[in-house]
Order: C-alpha cells, then sequence, then structure tokens
C-alpha cells in the first residue's frame, strides 16, 4: 500500500483546516503519516489521529515559528529522504506553495501545483489539475518518487476515521541561510471574524457594487448571516476589498451551504472558486448574467438596493423582539 505523508500546516498554534482535508483525502490513497512543525505542534496530534494519521511527525522548535518556510522546508526535505514516502500531500496555501516549490527543488523532482484530486492506481500517481478557470481538467501523472502534490483548499471535506498515532519525535534541520528572513510581525483575523475558506455563508461583491464603499453592505449582510464576505477579482484589484477577500481561480476557494454573488457578473476566473458551493444566489441587473444562468435563485435588480434591505431583514429575525 502507497506511503503518503501529509503536511499539516499551523496557523497560530493550530492546525490548518487544509491539513485535516489532506488527511481525508490521503487515506483514499494508501497508509498516512502527517508532519506538523512548530509551536502548537503537540496539540496538534490528537486532531491529525483523529482524521486518519497513523503516525505523526512533530516538533515544538520555535525556530518554526521565526522563520518563514526555510526550516520547514529543510526538515521535512530530511525526513523524506529518510523515509522515501511514495507521495506528499502539501496545502496550496501560500505558505504550502512556498514550502512545496522548496522541498522539490530540494530534493531534485518536480511539483504538481493547484490540485483538485490524487489516486494511485497500480503503483501509478495522478493527479487532477483544473485549468481554463476551472472549466477543464487535465490528468497528470507523475512518475517521480515522491510524488509531491499541492492541493488546493476545499478540494475535499475533512472526515474523521479516528487512530491512536504513533509520535515521533523530530530534530529540526536548516541549511545554509534558511534563517536569514525573521518574521517580523503577524497579523491575524479579529476575533469573531469567520474565515473565508471556512464560511458556511459566504457574500460576494463584485463590480455592480458601483463603488469601493458600497462593498461595506456586503460586508454587513455577511456578519449578519454570521458568514464571510468575499469579493471578485475585479474589484480587488481596484482596490475596493483586500486580496484575502478574492474568490476565484487566483484567490480562494470555497465550499459553503450558502454563496451569496452580489453585482457578480460570474466569470469563469471566478466561478472556478466558488462552484462547489451548495446554493448559490445572485443578484444582478442584468438577466443574462452567466452568474444569474447557473443560481439556484436569481434576483435581476440592483445589489444597491437589495442589500440594504435583506440586512434589515436579517438583523430583525435576529434581534430578540423581532419576527420568529
Amino acid at each position: 500500500m502507497p506511503k503518503v505523508w501529509v503536511y499539516a500546516e499551523l496557523v497560530d498554534g493550530d492546525v490548518h483546516e487544509t491539513a485535516l482535508e489532506l488527511l481525508s483525502m490521503g487515506r483514499e490513497i494508501g497508509d498516512v503519516d502527517a508532519v506538523v512543525l512548530g509551536p502548537g505542534a503537540g496539540g496538534a496530534v490528537e486532531a491529525l489521529g483523529r482524521h486518519g494519521a497513523g503516525r505523526v511527525h512533530a516538533s515544538e522548535a520555535t525556530l518554526f515559528e521565526e522563520h518563514p518556510v526555510g526550516p520547514a522546508a529543510d526538515t521535512l526535505a530530511a525526513l523524506v529522504d529518510r523515509h522515501r514516502p511514495d507521495v506528499v500531500l502539501v496545502g496550496a496555501t501560500p505558505h504550502g506553495r512556498d514550502l512545496g516549490g522548496r522541498l522539490a527543488g530540494s530534493l531534485g523532482v518536480g511539483a504538481v501545483a493547484n490540485a483538485a484530486s490524487v489516486v494511485v492506481v497500480d503503483g501509478s500517481v495522478s493527479a487532477e489539475v483544473p485549468y481554463c478557470a476551472g472549466s477543464q481538467l487535465a490528468t497528470v501523472r507523475v512518475d517521480a518518487r515522491p510524488a509531491i502534490v499541492l492541493v488546493r483548499p476545499r478540494s475535499t471535506a475533512a472526515s474523521e476515521a479516528p487512530v491512536a498515532p504513533e509520535i515521533v519525535d523530530v530534530e529540526p534541520v536548516t541549511r545554509a541561510r534558511a534563517t536569514d528572513i525573521r518574521v517580523g510581525e503577524r497579523t491575524t483575523e479579529p476575533a469573531g471574524q469567520v474565515g473565508l475558506e471556512r464560511a458556511d455563508v459566504v457574500v460576494a461583491g463584485g463590480r455592480g457594487l458601483g463603488a469601493a464603499e458600497h462593498f461595506k453592505l456586503v460586508e454587513d449582510l455577511a456578519d449578519a448571516l454570521g458568514g464571510a464576505a468575499g469579493a471578485s477579482r475585479a474589484i480587488v484589484d481596484a482596490g475596493w476589498a483586500p486580496y484575502a477577500a478574492q474568490v476565484g481561480q487566483t484567490g480562494k476557494s470555497v465550499r459553503p451551504r450558502v454563496y451569496l454573488a452580489a453585482g457578480i457578473s460570474g466569470a469563469l476566473q471566478h466561478t472556478a472558486g466558488m462552484r462547489d458551493s451548495k446554493v448559490v444566489i445572485a443578484i444582478n441587473t442584468d438577466r443574462e448574467a452567466p452568474m444569474l444562468r447557473q443560481a439556484d435563485l436569481g434576483i435581476v435588480g440592483d445589489a444597491l438596493s437589495i442589500l440594504p434591505q435583506l440586512i434589515d431583514a436579517v438583523r430583525a429575525r435576529r434581534e430578540p423582539d423581532g419576527p420568529a
């Protein structure tokens, strides 16, 4: 059975949700180990074992938190070179993309970027990679070992398969200049703010909002619904919304229960990042907009008129003396 390793990224000492998704994907391929590096690694073992990691290679060294990527990539490369797994899965987060490229360079193999799934059949590793803004899928066969695959977040759902993992202590490895760059400052989402990729409800805005100040309507409705605010690439490029809010091929992929698109035309670049939403609601003045055609519920109208009404209605229902 193939040996699959998952790099479990830590964010502020907690396991990134993508790592749990990758463990679920890895279990479909073979026996799964996890590698977790940095403060919080010990506390992550339980969650990793709950999602099927039979062995967890862990280090609590502060080195991995103080320096971005370099020490983690060097340590992971040394572990992979020693234990020779068949497949290494890394989340295609900003940190993971950097680490995956360094890992591939250190080991002298290639890496598949932006994959949606991975399969192993008769020892042959293949990954499916979306292209043309997600409208097509390419099957990429990986002959080198280990096969390093960077998987888009939210490509699969995290599922539990509890085991009691063996814990293996890891000694940090650093090559020349790996610690030259030091983390100076970190910023995190404000307390109570729902992460875009984890949100059950996403409200996203596009050019139809008309001006930067109107993105506040998107944020207010998302807050009222207990969800997260998203944005099209067009308004991110225009400076109306932060890059962290961008949904699409060059932004984030989301899989909410409800995705509300306000003033978004529905170009392939955008829909590639939200196509797995369970229910899509679209508001657009153009009844021929592609987003309206693929929506479960479409509203032909001005988002600037409709969003305030939705905000008021949702807030009224949530007030103690509001309607049941």
